[in-house]
């Protein structure tokens, strides 16, 4: 069972003190941060700060929509001003590491006491029937296999993606895709291992699969794998960590603001996740929410 720890900062009701409220929330189950977060914004807090890796972010961040529309408080007119913070714990916070965070709640603490905003982009897919947000990595085939079954790992810290990236091998074939970019014509991406929509730059515990990307380009980096064999993802491990993999054969990146995934020939088994959360499977159309969200950073 997920358990999630948040706080919610409430501005002071009365301009008198700079005194600040601060409301802690522990989670029930898996999506219960999604209600807590629509719940504190609609009733104007501040900000809403996850306390966790990215599970607990991404959680956090889908609160921060509703019916395919930011959630907002009432009195401030429809506008969303509550900000979102994040105090990093535990082995998954890939997003926290394309801001060079550390897992130092000290740290956090005084960045969110700070309290500089800046807007950052998110991605939404969408799917049969509803939209799903991320701020971190989506990616489809391999690599989602591989997220998938790495969460049954957890306790080889981050090792477990590396093994459930083997795991994923087994019974792996590449397949042909088709893409379209920025609504452009479609394009054939033959023998495709993995493909991955960046809004920020690592996943995996520490992977620099889109080492372009950053939450305030306005658009994705997209990094495809073409035709990897199981020994060219060990050999290729160390590029794929330090994030000079855009130079080797087969691999290719580009910018997106929008972008459709189908199978050429359709087998409903192709993985699709978004920030380590399994989705579903393809076809789906992502695209870029600019400036999305106003983050304590």
């Amino acid at each position: 069972m997920h358990v999630h720890h948040m706080y919610l900062l409430e501005p002071p009701r009365h301009h008198t003190s700079d005194l600040i409220k601060i409301c802690e929330s522990l989670t029930s189950g898996p999506s219960h941060a999604i209600d807590i977060t629509r719940e504190a914004i609609r009733d104007g807090a501040d900000a809403v700060i996850a306390v966790g890796g990215d599970g607990t972010l991404h959680e956090v961040v889908n609160g921060f929509f509703w019916a395919g529309k930011p959630v907002s408080n009432d009195s401030k007119n429809g506008v969303q001003t509550t900000a979102l913070g994040l105090i990093p714990l535990g082995t998954g916070s890939d997003f926290a590491r394309t801001f060079g965070w550390k897992n130092d709640p000290h740290d956090a603490i005084e960045r969110i006491a700070k309290g500089v905003r800046s807007r950052i982009d998110v991605g939404v897919i969408g799917g049969e029937d509803e939209s799903h947000y991320f701020i971190n990595v989506a990616d489809v085939h391999l690599s989602a296999k591989a997220g998938y079954y790495a969460s049954r790992y957890k306790n080889f810290g981050n090792l477990c993606y590396v093994i459930g990236s083997l795991q994923a091998f087994f019974g792996h074939r590449n397949v042909d895709l088709r893409i379209k970019i920025d609504d452009g014509d479609w394009e054939t991406y033959t023998q495709v291992t993995a493909l991955c929509v960046g809004n920020a730059k690592y996943f995996g515990g520490g992977m620099k699969i889109s080492p372009n990307a950053h939450p305030s380009s306005r658009d994705f980096e997209v990094v495809v794998l073409q035709d990897f064999k199981w020994y060219d993802f060990i050999l290729k491990l160390h590029k794929l960590y330090n994030g000079t993999h855009l130079s080797v054969k087969n691999v290719s990146s580009r910018r997106a603001c929008s972008i459709e995934i189908e199978e050429i020939v359709s087998s409903n088994s192709i993985f699709v996740q978004s920030d380590g959360e399994y989705l579903g499977f393809l076809p789906r159309k992502l695209r870029i929410l600019p400036s999305a969200i106003e983050m304590i950073c």
